[in-house]
This record gives C-alpha cells, structure tokens and sequence, in this order.
C-alpha cells in the first residue's frame, strides 16, 4: 500500500501529512514533542488494513518546520492545527492515537472538542498532570539503570548544545536505554528521530519541547484529570509494563476516563507498537470494530 503527502496550510505553517490505509480516520499524533512521525513507520502502519491513518509533523517539527519560530508554537496552537487538519481532509469526527507526548496532545484536543473526536488511543502515554510528571521524575532517579549524569554530560557538551546529531543520538541512547526491552530496538528508535533534521531544525524543535512542556506538566497547577471525567468516546490506554513512564500514570489515566479500557503489555517499555506489534494491531482494531458496531 502507497502513502500519500501532501501539505496543508496552517495560520503561520504548512503542516506534513502522510496518509495510508482504509477504513475510519485515525489522526496518529507523534511523541517527543520534539520529534517528527517518521520513529513510529513502518511498524505502526500495520494498522492501515482497519484504519485511514493520518500522520502529520507537529507544528515546528520534522517537515512541518519551514517558517515556524519556536515562539509562536503553544498548546492552543497545536489544537488548532489538529482542527485544521481535521475540517481540511473534510471529517466531521476522527479517532485519536497518540503516542507518549502525542496521548497529552491527544487528550487536549479531546477535551475542548469531544465532539469531533470518535475514539480514543493513549499509547505510552505523558503524564496528563504535574503530579504525575514528579512521580516519573522521581521514579527515574530511582532506577538503578538510569545514567542520569551520563545525560547530564553530554548535554553540556559544546557539541550537544549546538544541535550536533551525533551528539543527540549519544543522550537519546542513554535516555531510552531503560524505555526498551531489546537493545537492538533502542538503537532502531534512536535512528529514526533525527531523519530530515539538521543542527537548526534540532535547536528549533528543543526550543518547542521546552515552551510545551512550561505550559503544561512543568506547570504546578496542571491536571487535566477533571476534564477528562467529562469523555465520553470509547477510550483505549495502552501501556508497557516496563515503561518508563510509570505503570501507575496509565492506570490513573485510565480512571480518568470514564469507561475507558486498560490494556498493560508485559514485556514491553515505552514502544508498544514496536514491542509488541501484534498486541497493539489487536487491541486497536478491536476498539474501532466496536465504535463501528455502535
């Protein structure tokens, strides 16, 4: 099956957008935030024979980047370009997968428009509070297998600081040593997140991350926990047992939502569609059979 790319027009962008498969829309919301789409492909187009997936580069990011500067990107600008998106491939509601920071996007966007979003995919999924974001702080310097000063080093290097490639795959290898269970996947994900970038689109994409992550989980008073009681489209959190992000954080989330299903995937860290392939194309097809049945 052949993809399709195109650009779209945004207020101050024009956003990437890479669409395969068939079936209902599924709009895939990439992590990071300081990544692009391309780390999660090809796995997770296994999920074309059930689904339309809609890819797209965030806002600053990836091949989204040209004419963006860091400043103008906040949460309310990504909700828009997820709107924009939405009413320029002409849907009137799509299923939401996102995944790590891409499931608190997801969730954003889900809670001021409900009633454009169909279903619900949190896969690995952020922390949806600043509380939740200290128990995974805390719960990194706990673990014994995390190089806390390894990354620290490297990220006051001249090199690093410049946005030197080389340099970012060296941290991101430490970063995700403990977030995969194989160590060949940690290096298949850490080949992936610099595809297309150069040194200005790193600094670029870091200074992005930096501004998203202040307005929201780095924030004392952020929780989107109230408003997600307030859901109601079918809800699937999908999370690994040997996340990074800790096991607690998917649970929690998962009681936010009312009704929403809880899957933990053992033997599996931060990558679920890539640990644990079929699991992942199983759990999701089942999700939009039944949006479709009701």
């Amino acid at each position: 099956m052949i993809a399709a790319e195109r650009l779209i027009p945004a207020r101050g962008a024009r956003l990437f957008v890479r669409e395969i498969g068939t079936g209902p829309p599924v709009v895939v919301l990439h992590g990071g935030p300081d990544f692009d789409h391309r780390y999660l492909l090809p796995e997770l187009d296994r999920l074309s024979d059930v689904a339309r997936l809609i890819y797209y580069d965030q806002r600053g990011r990836g091949r989204s980047a040209d004419g963006v500067e860091p400043d103008s990107v906040t949460i309310e600008s990504e909700i828009d370009d997820l709107e924009t998106i939405r009413e320029s491939l002409g849907f009137g509601r799509v299923a939401l997968l996102g995944h790590s920071w891409g499931g608190l996007l997801a969730a954003e966007y889900a809670v001021r428009h409900p009633q454009r979003v169909s279903h619900l995919v949190m896969m690995n999924s952020a922390p949806f509070s600043f509380e939740e974001r200290e128990r995974l702080r805390m719960d990194r310097q706990r673990n014994p297998g995390t190089d806390l000063e390894g990354m620290k080093a490297i990220a006051a290097t001249p090199l690093f600081r410049a946005g030197d490639i080389a340099a970012e795959a060296e941290y991101y290898r430490l970063h995700f040593r403990t977030a995969l269970r194989r160590p060949e996947d940690v290096e298949r994900i850490v080949s992936r997140l610099r595809i297309g970038f150069n040194r200005e689109g790193i600094l670029k994409a870091r200074a992005i991350e930096d501004r998203l992550y202040r307005q929201t989980w780095n924030s004392s008073a952020y929780d989107l926990s109230p408003a997600l009681g307030r859901l109601e489209a079918p809800t699937l959190v999908i999370h690994g047992a040997q996340d990074l992000v800790p096991v607690s954080c998917a649970e929690n989330l998962a009681r936010a939502v009312p009704g929403a299903r809880l899957e933990i995937l053992e033997d599996c860290g931060h990558f679920a569609y890539l640990e644990q392939p079929g699991r992942v194309h199983e759990a999701i097809a089942e999700l939009l059979l039944q949006a479709r049945v009701r």
